[in-house]
């Protein structure tokens, strides 16, 4: 009985981990559960001062009528539960300047045919620095993604900018989507004096549609709260060396997931209602309009 007590508190907890409510028979099993605990530890600890087992906190607040997702502590470790988000379409490797100018070649060619507004999920990684005094590296690599069947990782590091990459850079008719993109924005100014228009930052347009406390939104962040799948970013190769002559296997799969979770995103957050016009909309109760 007592391991049939705590198969159910290991369903249950993952009841807690995603923040689902209880229902009547959950609350119920809730108490059938402790009272068997209860039953088991009288029963086989004879010595006074035995603590008495007590369900974890979490459970205990969602047995309160007023409890809420909002009134619990988050699972420290909720969201090693989620599935992964990938990217799992082709990506395109361009390391030369020919390879880089056919890859924009083709992204200019592949967007004639798309009616709607274009959106461009794009990100830059950089060789970062760990000494005092030294400035970071230049911008090694931009990733470039508009579907989920393509994304394109340029290795400007090794191959320079082409004259039609810059002028797709500056053409404010293609978005240019990204989580904290106005930052990246400014460092590729400062590394290739070349002014990226178009941009739009998903942080922002999030704090628009979701309300409350605006927040700093990271890709990793929105991933979970919108998609709940989990955007791994490992530090090895976030704070990898991106001017490697070749990049390896992990980081063209991480450089076109961040790109494609930015299109992504895009999708996902712009078709939402802004939280003002849910809030601010009157609505009648009993005949009598409420403001």
């Amino acid at each position: 009985m007592q391991e049939e007590g705590e198969k159910g508190l290991k369903r249950l907890s993952s009841f807690v981990i995603e923040q689902e409510p209880f229902s009547d028979q959950d609350l119920l099993l809730i108490q059938s559960i402790e009272s068997t605990f209860l039953s088991n530890n009288n029963n086989n600890n004879t010595r006074k001062g035995v603590a008495r087992r007590r369900l974890p906190p979490s459970l205990v607040a969602l047995q309160h009528p007023n409890a809420s997702s909002s009134s619990l502590k988050p699972f420290p470790y909720s969201s090693m539960r989620l599935p992964p988000f990938k990217f799992n379409g082709r990506i395109i490797y361009s390391t030369t300047f020919h390879d880089v100018q056919k890859a924009t070649t083709h992204i200019f060619n592949t967007l004639q045919h798309i009616k709607t507004q274009i959106a461009l999920g794009l990100d830059i990684e950089w060789k970062p620095t760990f000494k005092k005094g030294v400035p970071p590296g230049k911008v090694a690599v931009m990733q470039i993604c508009f579907s989920n069947t393509h994304c394109h990782v340029l290795h400007l590091f090794h191959s320079g900018i082409p004259p039609n990459l810059r002028l797709l850079l500056q053409d404010p008719l293609f978005l240019k989507v990204g989580a904290g993109i106005g930052g990246d924005a400014h460092k590729f100014f400062r590394d290739y004096d070349i002014s990226i228009k178009g941009v739009e930052d998903l942080s922002f347009h999030a704090n628009r549609k979701l309300g409350g406390a605006p927040r700093n939104w990271g890709l990793a962040s929105l991933t979970e709260k919108l998609l709940s799948k989990q955007l791994k970013k490992p530090s090895k190769i976030r704070l990898g060396n991106w001017e490697t002559p070749t990049l390896s296997k992990e980081q063209l799969e991480y450089a076109a997931t961040d790109a494609f979770a930015s299109w992504y995103l895009y999708q996902a957050i712009k078709d939402l209602p802004d939280a003002e016009k849910i809030t601010d909309r009157p609505s009648k109760v009993e005949g009598v309009l409420q403001q």
